[in-house]
């Protein structure tokens, strides 16, 4: 698939999104409205412009936030992308509360969801709801590139909280630092103690 096509489908997804958010049974719901105060401020962002963020650890690899609370004041999505080495992965975990999507730019990764597992290659999209383990390895022998996406905030500060800012350097962290940067997340882990067990 050429990159046309994949920005094509890319742009519709995110379209399908944003509707499904900001339809008027959506705003109905949460009793949002189409001009309020303090509302969500419109993005118009390259693929390199956002928050740039490098994990703390193991270093190196980073990602990219673009739209949230923080970045625009979206209230209903998360939004951001991030590029995975080979051999590179996303260890298990479910989120508590947030549903994601996860779209294939380029690259391919082996994805285990709740009982499917299969690899994925560029086009492929991972849907994840919430409370549902999911583990996702680039098995490739290039770099993968991945779109994500929350149905509602809450796992970007998890993000933020692995991770500094582009540019600063990067430090370990403890174990205690990683469950409390879980806890802000809404985000369980098999791999730390207790986690596994929800």
């Amino acid at each position: 698939m050429n990159l046309k096509i994949m920005g094509n489908v890319f742009a519709a997804a995110v379209a399908i999104a944003a509707a499904i958010s900001f339809s008027p049974a959506a705003r109905a719901q949460t009793g949002a409205s189409k001009t309020t105060a303090g509302g969500a401020k419109p993005l118009l962002l390259e693929k390199n412009e956002g928050e740039q963020r490098v994990w703390r650890d193991p270093p190196p690899g980073g990602f990219v936030l673009k739209a949230s609370p923080k970045n625009n004041g979206s209230q209903h999505l998360v939004f951001g992308t991030e590029n995975m080495v080979p051999g590179d992965e996303i260890p298990t975990h479910k989120h508590l509360g947030q549903d994601e999507i996860v779209y294939i730019v380029s690259g391919t990764v082996h994805v285990d969801l709740a009982d499917q597992k299969r690899d994925l290659h560029a086009g492929g999209m991972v849907f994840i709801p919430a409370y549902t383990w999911v583990h996702i390895k680039n098995t490739g022998t290039e770099t993968a590139s991945l779109v994500f996406v929350f149905s509602a905030p809450a796992f970007e500060n998890h993000l933020r909280c692995m991770s500094v800012p582009a540019g600063e350097k990067p430090t370990p962290m403890t174990e205690v630092e990683r469950e409390r940067c879980d806890q802000l997340g809404h985000v369980f882990y098999k791999d730390r103690e207790g986690k596994g067990k929800m």
